[in-house]
C-alpha cells in the first residue's frame, strides 16, 4: 500500500504539474504580460506549490522561496517585477523535485499522521497534497483557457506524469 499510494499521488500530482509546465512553455511572448496576467497566475501557482510542500516550515514567517522570488504572495500586491518564462519553468522544476522528495521521504502512515500546520491551515500531509494538487490543476486550467482565448490553441490533457518517482 505504501508505494502504491505514493505512486498514485506522484502520477496524478505530477500530471497537474506537467499541465502547468506545458501551459507556461506554450505561452507566446505576446500573451505573457498582458492585463490577463498569464505570468502572474503561473507565479502564484508555483509559489503556493512550493509553500504547501514545505512540511518542515509551513509557518509563513519561516517560509523562504528560492531567489529571485519574494514573499509577495503573502501580501496584497503584485510582485515587484514580471518573472520571465525561464524563471518560472525553473521554479516549476524546483517544485516538482520538492514533491518527489516529500513522497520518497515520508511513509504512507506519515502522510496521514504528520501535519501541515500554518497560521491558517491544519491538514494532514496527505490532505495538503490533495489541496495543493487541486490548486495547481485549477490554475493550469485557467492558463489553458487564456491560451485558447488568446491563440486559439492549448496543450493537451496529461493523464499521468511520465516521470518516475
Amino acid at each position: 500500500m505504501d508505494s502504491s499510494l505514493k505512486t498514485v499521488l506522484w502520477q496524478q500530482f505530477g500530471a497537474a504539474i506537467d499541465m502547468l509546465e506545458n501551459a507556461l512553455a506554450f505561452c507566446p511572448d505576446e500573451l505573457w504580460d498582458t492585463d490577463a496576467h498569464f505570468w502572474y497566475t503561473g507565479y502564484h501557482t508555483l509559489f503556493f506549490l512550493d509553500y504547501y510542500l514545505s512540511d518542515e516550515t509551513p509557518m509563513e514567517k519561516d517560509f523562504l522561496p528560492p531567489a529571485p522570488f519574494t514573499l509577495s504572495e503573502f501580501g496584497t500586491g503584485m510582485p515587484e517585477r514580471v518573472y520571465d518564462k525561464t524563471e518560472l519553468l525553473t521554479y516549476l522544476r524546483f517544485g516538482r523535485e520538492k514533491l518527489r522528495d516529500l513522497l520518497t521521504r515520508l511513509t504512507a502512515e506519515e502522510l496521514l499522521t504528520k501535519r501541515f500546520v500554518s497560521e491558517y491551515k491544519d491538514y494532514s500531509i496527505l490532505e495538503i497534497l490533495i489541496y495543493n494538487m487541486r490548486h495547481v490543476q485549477h490554475h493550469a486550467a485557467q492558463l489553458n483557457l487564456l491560451l485558447r482565448q488568446g491563440v486559439k490553441d492549448a496543450p493537451d490533457w496529461v493523464s499521468r506524469t511520465k516521470m518516475d518517482l
